[in-house]
């Protein structure tokens, strides 16, 4: 192993493990045409006394409705704001995700500043989210910097857990033995 290798794969454990997914959700992606996963954004700047950030948006993951060979690259849109970010996607699906022929869009909204802190923030919106019976919202949180790498693991886990459901459907229409 090249010693650069060792050091991209510490800066892509470190900014992994900077993101969290404070509320999951536990449902499937479809197989087949799009899906779309809700989440708010709670970031943190790394200056003490700066106000906490929320952002609410969603990623549509578009899954293809012809299955080509797997060389074709996934496409992500509006996902990071900073190249070390891009460095770490990068990393990411090079190394451990199959990914290709997905097409992923990040849409978000405005960001706001509230003057609570990070956790106050995070209990507020689930107490709103539990009061509106949502459970097909997440929350996630994360450095400033790395908003876009929060939304990536999102949407990442997402894909992998519903991995096996999306299999189990190929194989009872058909598609595979």
């Amino acid at each position: 192993m090249q010693f650069e290798d060792f050091e991209q794969e510490q800066a892509f454990r470190q900014a992994w493990e900077s993101v969290r997914i404070a509320r999951p959700v536990h449902y499937s992606l479809f197989t087949f045409g799009e899906s779309v996963l809700p989440y708010f954004l709670v970031c943190e700047d790394r200056q003490e006394d700066a106000p906490v950030s929320v952002t609410q948006g969603d990623v549509r993951i578009k899954r293809p409705m012809i299955i080509t060979p797997n060389n074709a690259r996934p496409e992500f849109q509006n996902f990071f704001e900073h190249p070390e970010e891009e460095g770490v996607a990068e990393f990411l699906l090079a190394r451990s995700a199959s990914f290709s022929n997905l097409k992923l869009v990040n849409q978000r909204g405005a960001r706001r500043s509230v003057s609570s802190s990070m956790q106050a923030t995070i209990d507020n919106l689930n107490r709103k989210l539990d009061e509106e019976e949502e459970d097909q919202v997440a929350i996630l949180t994360a450095p400033a910097q790395l908003a876009g790498i929060a939304v990536l693991r999102y949407a990442a886990e997402r894909i992998w857990r519903s991995a096996p459901d999306n299999i189990q459907e190929l194989r009872e229409r058909g598609f595979l033995p």
